[in-house]
């Protein structure tokens, strides 16, 4: 059949074209007869767009229509991008790709965060992967010219043998960190520390279960809370030492915890840390033969006359999650409660407690920083590690998965 196209100048082209041809083959047609290119042309049909991967006979097009096209160049400037790779026109670039099916078909398959965002309703999000995309290339493109620059370099230059060696070792390790993600991929996860339910006088508590600490450890609020603040023996106050110190304000000699359907006596040493509640340590571990059992995942009291399961990490107090955070926190005298702490207590009586522990995991901001570190050693630059963090909520996979894939 035979259409007829008027163009922005009026002028009337005849096109002799099958009624399923798609009207990105008509505008390809259009291109040859007006050089006007493909992605600056805009075809209505009765006032409605006509869409590229549309076919005429979809459209109702029949012989001897008219179908009006309007050059769009005016608007090839909402298309460009920024400096830092954001678009001139977000608007305008979303519903660019948003009306070119195939484009959108490729996008899914080379970038599927991208396309999503193109479908997406929140063009903020769209800057984002936008210009992260645009850092992950010239950080690319910057290594590249590297690599280039020493093939080239003078073998006796001492900086330059310095970088091939660095790196040759950077090879290494992305080898090493490949075949990990590969046949040890459980190693990039989170480890959620211990934690069992456990009363505390009649106070249900979940407690943090520490070998590592010297000493079973209460919080002043949290034995507040138990009733046993009354009990407190202000003897053997001291200070702990570690990682900075922290006030030990005393010693509760005896109280009684149930784990399982079981009371067992226990003593506690009081510590002035509001981002510690109760720590299970060492000495009672020891007195009451407990078993951690990895295994079945419980924790064994009394040489195996209870067994109370490790709690899921959706059972855990939000406030005891996020890394434990919560745990790195100085406490009121600043100095954070961590595994393996010595607690000394200075002016308890002779033949008195002296030391103890806490326990406790990585601060957020340390575990965040200490994640871009890791990136940034793989070659990537701060920025664009920083964002992919951000992108994927602090998951160290994968954002390196995703900066890798850039």
């Amino acid at each position: 059949m035979k259409i007829n196209v008027m163009t922005t100048d009026e002028q009337i082209i005849k096109l002799d074209v099958d009624p399923n041809e798609s009207v990105e083959n008509v505008k390809a047609l259009l291109e040859v007869e007006t050089r006007v290119p493909i992605l600056q042309q805009q075809l209505l049909y009765y006032g409605k767009e006509m869409g590229n991967s549309q076919k005429l006979s979809e459209l109702g097009v029949n012989d001897e229509d008219l179908v009006t096209m309007v050059s769009n160049a005016a608007s090839r400037n909402d298309l460009g991008i920024n400096p830092d790779g954001s678009a001139v026109n977000p608007g305008a670039f979303q519903q660019h790709f948003r009306n070119d099916a195939n484009l959108m078909g490729q996008l899914f398959q080379t970038d599927p965060e991208l396309a999503q965002a193109v479908i997406g309703n929140d063009l903020n999000r769209l800057q984002d992967i936008l210009r992260l995309r645009h850092q992950q290339g010239s950080e690319m493109r910057r290594k590249r010219d590297e690599e280039l620059a020493l093939l080239y370099a003078d073998p006796f230059d001492v900086e330059a043998q310095r970088k091939i060696e660095a790196a040759i070792r950077q090879q290494g390790i992305d080898e090493n960190w490949a075949a990990a993600l590969e046949h040890n991929p459980e190693a990039f996860a989170r480890v959620v520390m211990l934690y069992v339910d456990m009363e505390v006088n009649g106070v249900p508590l979940k407690a943090f279960v520490d070998s590592g600490a010297q000493s079973t450890i209460i919080s002043k609020s949290c034995a507040e809370r138990c009733g046993l603040l009354r009990l407190l023996d202000q003897r053997y106050k001291g200070i702990a030492h570690g990682v900075g110190q922290s006030e030990i304000l005393g010693r509760i000699h005896v109280a009684s915890i149930k784990i399982g359907n079981i009371f067992y006596p226990c003593s506690f040493l009081v510590l002035d840390s509001p981002n510690m509640e109760f720590l299970f340590g060492l000495d009672m571990l020891r007195k009451h033969q407990c078993i951690i059992d990895l295994k079945e995942n419980v924790l064994r009291v009394g040489g195996g006359e209870v067994s109370v399961p490790f709690l899921q990490e959706k059972d855990i107090p939000s406030r005891f999650l996020g890394d434990e955070r919560y745990s790195e926190q100085p406490s009121s005298s600043g100095a954070p409660v961590t595994s393996g702490t010595t607690i000394k207590s200075d002016n308890a009586p002779q033949g008195g407690q002296s030391s103890g522990g806490a326990g406790g995991g990585k601060g957020q901001d340390s575990d965040f920083e200490a994640k871009v570190a890791k990136l940034v050693e793989l070659g990537f630059g701060r920025e664009a590690v920083i964002q992919a963090l951000k992108l994927f909520n602090g998951n160290e996979e994968q954002a390196a998965g995703f900066l890798f894939g850039g």
